[in-house]
């Protein structure tokens, strides 16, 4: 898939899917399917739009990448959206964007998607556009779910990645580089690889879930993985997570790693002491590699 800004892309007869895709959840790839280019913005335009109050991400600029890229998709087009792109009116995005840039033969948009000064474009102003045929594709459910990225933010903040996971249709990840903790873990023999919450993007909800973690030579390993701020001790330290690796030694610092949320396993909890804190690890470990299991046969690909 070639990544391409607007002013690198010659016109000719696209099929283009068009929106933001954060998550690139089960609904954007319905808007995404038959599509050779998408077309998104970075960074979300709420961003722009209203500074402060904007959603958390579910997937960075590169994980939205990487998941758009799978679907068969020939180019991805990026939009940097900032004030003055903001202030282009919907006439503009389609005369200069649409047809002037893209040379658009056919769009998909989903029902909800708004454009323009004030949002004042949408799926009907496509659609009567005569230039280009639209698609208008209806929302999707899951299990009884209306898939939406509002939706699936709620489940990961309650902690429900599992139920989050069905309806992005990937597994939820966090990516970053390992950082130093407090080294307690160690000292209670469960060594972690450490990340900071990624500024403006979601965090599961406190607890510790069965994870897999990808380290940066492409390995995969079971793991449990809490997040939180540590109820049994007192730290320093804000909300942070360990990831305890089954079956690895060795040392992480300063290395990438992605951990890929799979099952939640309890909620954050605090112990009468440190005895029954480590029998209770053991148990979150013995059941995070029985789940992480299920799934890594397939890790290599």
């Amino acid at each position: 898939m070639k990544l391409l800004a607007l002013s690198e892309v010659d016109p000719r007869a696209r099929r283009v899917a068009l929106g933001t895709f954060d998550g690139v959840h089960l609904g954007h790839r319905e808007v995404i399917a038959g599509c050779d280019t998408v077309l998104t913005f970075d960074p979300h335009p709420a961003s722009v739009l209203r500074p402060g109050s904007e959603p958390l991400l579910l997937t960075s600029m590169e994980r939205r990448t990487e998941l758009i890229a799978r679907l068969g998709v020939s180019e991805l087009v990026t939009i940097p959206f900032d004030e003055e792109f903001a202030r282009r009116s919907p006439e503009q995005f389609v005369d200069e964007i649409i047809i002037g840039a893209l040379g658009a033969s056919h769009v998909n948009v989903g029902g909800n998607f708004r454009f323009g000064a004030g949002a004042r474009g949408d799926s009907v102003m496509l659609a009567a556009d005569e230039r280009f045929t639209t698609a208008v594709v209806a929302m999707v459910q899951a299990g009884g779910e209306v898939v939406s990225a509002s939706h699936i933010r709620e489940l990961l903040a309650c902690g429900a990645v599992a139920e989050a996971n069905a309806l992005l249709g990937d597994a939820f990840v966090i990516d970053g580089p390992v950082v130093h903790g407090e080294k307690r873990g160690r000292t209670l023999g469960f060594p972690t690889a450490n990340l900071e919450p990624v500024a403006g993007c979601c965090t599961p909800g406190h607890g510790v879930y069965a994870c897999r973690v990808r380290l940066d030579d492409g390995s995969w390993h079971a793991a449990a993985t809490s997040i939180g701020v540590r109820p049994m001790f007192e730290t320093g330290l804000g909300e942070l997570i360990e990831a305890y690796l089954l079956d690895f030694s060795g040392d992480l610092y300063g290395r990438s790693i992605r951990i890929e949320f799979l099952e939640r396993l309890r909620g954050e909890q605090r112990f009468d002491g440190v005895d029954a804190l480590v029998e209770q690890m053991n148990r979150d470990v013995d059941r995070a590699r029985q789940i992480a299991g299920r799934v890594l046969p397939s890790a290599s690909a």
